[in-house]
């Protein structure tokens, strides 16, 4: 049992950085130069909604200053507006600008399109639907240490 464990460990880190790379490509194709792969896939995951900078942070998408410096960044470039709260003037809701709306929307047609070239057949569905049932149970089981400590017989 170890060793696929590990296989996915390092099978995660490669995929994440492999992802990256295919944002790089996709953004290098629209002629985008003025953000990062890294700031694409923040502003896919804001997507329609309206976020607080520590909801990004609390939901383990990014860490600490990147987030600061990606949000400058991506509000500079015009891909993303800030608003401070009424209620809470220490808290900024963040939103897609029409750029970062056009960008998402190009991201989210790749995304499609990537899930389609994998297969839409009854077998690659089902094991679609086991691997994100594993990678959810690697997550949880990551959550609770980290939140409660050692399990106990580990």
């Amino acid at each position: 049992m170890n060793q696929p464990y590990f296989d996915i460990i390092r099978l995660i880190e490669r995929l994440h950085r492999h992802f990256l790379d295919v944002l790089r490509t996709e953004l290098r194709r629209l002629g985008i130069e003025d953000i990062n792969a890294v700031q694409a896939l923040l502003l896919y995951n804001i997507g329609e909604n309206e976020v607080v900078i520590r909801d990004l942070k609390d939901r383990g998408y990014y860490q600490g200053s990147n987030v600061s410096y990606n949000i400058k960044a991506l509000t500079e470039t015009g891909y993303l507006t800030q608003e401070r709260s009424p209620h809470d003037r220490r808290s900024v809701r963040l939103k897609l600008a029409e750029k970062g709306l056009t960008l998402c929307n190009a991201v989210r047609k790749l995304q499609d399109d990537l899930a389609t070239a994998l297969g839409d057949d009854a077998q690659t569905q089902e094991q679609l639907g086991t691997t994100l049932h594993t990678m959810q149970r690697l997550e949880r089981t990551w959550t609770d240490f980290v939140q409660y400590g050692r399990i106990r017989g580990i």
